[in-house]
């Protein structure tokens, strides 16, 4: 049998199809009581305004790079800021229930999840059964989610994934005080025409956005803790983290594809 989750962010849409037995990269090492998923195939597009043309596209893409047939797949759950939209799902479920059921399939041990979206950013507490116990987010400001580091990416001509490489040459970390992007923004353009180094800068709002993050998880975060989402690829964002909060993160395998990982997985248990 083969299950299909889709997530449908806010700046991307992420694709997992998954079928029972084997093993592969989206395996965990060893959960007692769990049948084996082994991953057919995965796949990611830009977010458009019609998110289910892009879902739909994207999954004709995917099962036609893995030769599966459409009728092949058994069910089908959504997920995302955009999963309503998604008419060709058989049901939606919460982001926050597919990352931590994507996370703990990776990544078994994890009490508390950070996932940092393009939108918004969430700490999910878990139960030692791998339950969402309670949850924060930040969906009121980009400040505090990988809009920002869109913002600054495209402020320096460079790619987001390149903001790493850069945040490693920092010496001296850029004092980043804004609360809000727009004014954020407004604060880089004065740093660069003071000769604040572009490295510096970076990993100034790297430290900007985990200080957020500490700050919605208040005290008493649990570890393991999983770091996950998109923005879990700019490698320097997970030492940024580690500082502010002040335990070990360890990034999850695959992060932009735990919310469509957990939904597939959600997908075969509703079978």
């Amino acid at each position: 049998m083969i299950w299909a989750g889709i997530d449908a962010g806010s700046r991307t849409t992420k694709i997992v199809l998954l079928e029972h037995g084997g093993t592969g990269s989206f395996s965990p090492s060893g959960v007692q009581g769990q049948p084996v998923c082994r991953p057919l195939a995965s796949g990611l597009a830009d977010q458009g305004p019609n998110p289910e043309v892009i879902a739909r596209s994207l999954l004709e893409r995917v099962c036609t790079d893995s030769d599966v047939m459409r009728s092949d797949i058994s069910r089908i759950v959504a997920t995302g800021y955009a999963r309503h939209a998604i008419s060709f799902a058989d049901t939606t479920i919460t982001e926050i229930t597919c990352h931590a059921r994507g996370v703990t399939h990776l990544l078994p041990e994890t009490r508390t999840v950070i996932e940092i979206g393009g939108q918004d950013s969430k700490i999910l507490r878990l139960d030692e059964s791998g339950a969402v116990r309670d949850f924060a987010m930040n969906d009121r400001c980009a400040a505090g989610s990988g809009r920002f580091l869109e913002v600054l990416a495209d402020r320096f001509g460079i790619g987001i994934e390149a903001l790493g490489d850069m945040a490693r040459h920092s010496a001296s970390p850029a004092a980043i005080n804004s609360t809000c992007v727009v004014f954020a923004e407004t604060e880089i353009i004065g740093l660069v025409a003071n000769g604040a180094q572009p490295a510096d800068i970076i990993a100034g709002v790297q430290a900007s956005i985990a200080a957020r993050v500490a700050t919605l998880a208040g005290p008493g975060l649990t570890p393991p803790v999983a770091f996950t989402g998109g923005v879990a690829l700019v490698p320097t964002m997970a030492k940024a983290l580690e500082a502010a909060l002040g335990v070990p993160i360890t990034v999850a395998p695959t992060p932009q594809f735990t919310g469509a990982l957990g939904a597939g997985l959600l997908a075969r248990s509703c079978c």
